[in-house]
């Protein structure tokens, strides 16, 4: 039975805010009637799964993963599937996934399955993890497929922390080193200025022209930056703006190459883990183009869906779109010719994932010298440019 958030107003005008459980909202509108409670707001959901803004709060990965991974223990230990669900709900110390997990609880003992009951919640539960319960559930295989699952959303989040953790340092560097760059420009040049006459070298004019303009156009430069990354925000959330963004991302120097492994490893492990699991391989395509995250790469794997629906290979028309590295290309035609592609897309996973965090290692070892370098170049650029004059000067007398 689902939960309903309602503001209403008492016979006295009075404001009440609660939440009730009801068979649906017409359900909910006639229980306030009975009670003499004029509706103003109605939305599904309960307080703990609604974000500030109104819609449903999503649920950190990290948290439903630790879910499945129990929920897979009990069900493997033989709780029936209402207990439970009855106690991860008590036990959650997650307050949204805890009021899910009531609702999937009271769907499921009105009759619906696990995977109907958790679909209902795609904020908490995505349309891969879903797929992969009911055909668990259709094959009897439910535990297994709920610590595949478990295990599949650790690795996930293992890479994106990895990928973020990497960036970290150099964006604080570049953040830093811009700042103490903007304060040098703006507060300690002009004081020095006034102790500088005469006729000035030309990169002292330079610094000095740079340090005015920042000081006269300041909230101009930085409203433009703020526009210029609003409209690249909006732009990349336009079909045209996130195709060119997509591409542009799979070719740029030294990270192209890594976003492009990023999405084919996710692309092999979420369609292996599926075949493994028993979901047939066109539903397997499907679920697997939705979560690549890459129009580029969707495309061919809907040009590749396509020829497996006819009957063909899955292997040449990804070879034929030019993405796939040549080496993946030939170990998946190995897989579908030994009839064990799940188990080979898993291993291409698992050992270009490997490959992958060499790469990111490396690539930021190299950004961050490059980045200490261009901040070490600037900083010299305004100190010879101040005291150059300074040496001419000294020198002339």
């Amino acid at each position: 039975m689902p939960t309903f958030t309602y503001v209403a107003r008492n016979m006295q005008g009075a404001v009440q805010r609660g939440v009730q459980t009801a068979d649906s909202e017409q359900a909910l509108l006639r229980w306030l009637d009975e009670q003499s409670l004029f509706p103003v707001e109605v939305a599904e959901g309960g307080e703990a799964t609604r974000s500030l803004l109104g819609g449903r709060k999503r649920v950190r990965m990290t948290v439903v993963a630790e879910m499945y991974s129990q929920l897979s223990d009990l069900l493997r230990a033989g709780v029936p599937a209402l207990r439970a669900l009855e106690v991860l709900t008590r036990q959650s110390s997650h307050p949204a996934l805890s009021e899910i997990l009531r609702e999937v609880r009271e769907d499921i003992s009105g009759g619906k399955s696990l995977a109907d009951a958790m679909e209902k919640h795609p904020n908490a539960f995505p349309p891969l993890h879903t797929s992969m319960i009911r055909a668990g559930e259709r094959g009897g295989f439910l535990e297994d497929v709920l610590s595949r699952i478990a295990g599949f959303t650790e690795r996930q989040n293992e890479l994106r922390s990895k990928l973020l953790g990497s960036m970290a340092y150099p964006c604080i560097l570049m953040f830093v080193g811009g700042t103490i760059v903007v304060a040098l420009l703006v507060w300690v040049v002009p004081k020095i200025r006034a102790f500088l006459r005469g006729d000035l070298p030309y990169m002292t004019q330079l610094l000095f022209s740079i340090s005015d303009s920042l000081r006269e156009n300041g909230l101009v430069y930085f409203g433009g930056l703020a526009a210029a990354v609003v409209g690249l925000v909006y732009g990349a959330r336009s079909e045209a703006g996130r195709a060119y963004f997509d591409r542009w991302s799979l070719y740029a120097p030294i990270m192209g190459k890594i976003v492009k492994l990023v999405a084919i490893c996710r692309f092999c492990r979420i369609l292996g883990t599926l075949l493994a699991n028993g979901v047939p391989i066109l539903q397997s395509l499907k679920i697997s183009r939705d979560s690549a995250g890459n129009i580029l790469l969707a495309g061919q794997i809907d040009e590749a869906t396509e020829a497996v629906r006819k009957g063909e290979s899955l292997a040449a028309p990804l070879a034929a779109g030019g993405l796939f590295p040549l080496d993946i290309v030939d170990m998946i035609a190995v897989g579908e010719e030994s009839n064990n592609l799940e188990n080979v897309l898993i291993r291409i996973a698992d050992s270009y994932e490997a490959r992958l965090n060499r790469q990111i290692d490396v690539a930021v070892r190299l950004l961050e010298p490059v980045m200490l370098i261009v901040m070490a170049g600037v900083v010299a650029f305004i100190a010879v440019a101040l005291l150059l004059p300074i040496l001419t000067m000294s020198t002339a007398t």
